[in-house]
């Protein structure tokens, strides 16, 4: 896991998460993500770290590819079938959102969050009762 600020975006943390993930655990895997992280220069980035992954593409960018006609290019590789699975993340972040701490971040530091987080996690993964 890695904290953000709450402004911060998402998509810049892609990078150095996969790059942390790596350094654990160098089996291949492969990105599953929401159209929030298709853009273009996430999609190179993924490229350049050899990270196979499926992001649908935006209706915007579809549609900014089909003006163009043939020197549009092709459309990124998406293979839906596998993309079906991306649910059982959303479900995670659901179950976390539970803790309204976590939901609210009620708290003033980051490593007090952190903790609150990781014990959310934790007690999820575990499925203890509270």
């Amino acid at each position: 896991m890695l904290l953000t600020k709450g402004q911060a975006g998402d998509n810049p943390m892609l990078e150095p998460l996969i790059r942390q993930h790596r350094e654990r655990d160098r089996r291949p895997f492969r990105l599953l993500a929401d159209k929030a992280y298709s853009h273009p220069s996430t999609r190179r980035r993924l490229r350049r770290l050899q990270s196979p992954h499926t992001i649908p593409e935006r209706s915007d960018q579809i549609a900014r590819r089909n003006a163009k006609g043939r020197a549009g290019g092709r459309p990124p590789a998406f293979d839906a079938d596998l993309y079906r699975h991306r649910n059982t993340t959303e479900r995670a972040f659901g179950r976390l959102k539970q803790w309204r701490g976590i939901a609210t971040r009620y708290d003033k530091y980051a490593i007090t969050y952190l903790g609150g987080v990781i014990l959310a996690t934790i007690v999820a993964n575990h499925r203890i009762q509270i």
